[in-house]
């Protein structure tokens, strides 16, 4: 399958069934606690800890999966870097934060030394910058 030309504008990956379902989760559970809190009963403080709950579970499920997934990404670019990058850079390969390394990774291979000097001079920082920097992106379809 042909997978669209990727850019900074169009990298995002928007779920739009995990937004909604986050939607219908958090709308009621603010209705509980309302009740909860206006009109208190035992019956409605634990359906309003139970919603609660149901709430942090949600956004728990969608926070661990993309540290592990910033995790790969990281061990990723360690390796490509490490093929990549002239000697002199090679040797501080440690010293890219996850952050750095997560906007690296859309830099064609060509590009990556330049780019990767850049940002241990201190001359790019962010993710979102080290983006901005990418001339020759290198699409990631696999992010979710």
């Amino acid at each position: 399958m042909n997978e669209p030309v990727q850019s900074l504008e169009n990298h995002a990956k928007p779920v739009p069934g995990y937004l909604i379902t986050v939607f219908m989760i958090f709308v009621p559970t603010c209705y509980f606690v309302y009740m909860a809190v206006t009109n208190f009963s035992v019956g409605r403080l634990a359906v309003a800890l139970f919603a609660i709950g149901v709430m942090s579970t949600v956004y728990y499920s969608r926070l661990f999966p993309l540290g592990v997934q910033d995790r790969v990404i990281r061990l990723e670019e360690r390796i490509r870097m490490k093929e990549l990058l002239p000697d002199d850079l090679k040797s501080r390969i440690s010293e890219f934060t996850t952050d750095q390394l997560i906007g690296l990774r859309f830099a064609s291979d060509e590009e990556l030394p330049d780019l990767a000097r850049q940002v241990l001079d201190g001359g790019i920082s962010g993710r979102a910058d080290i983006k901005k920097a990418v001339s020759s992106w290198r699409a990631d379809h696999e992010r979710i």
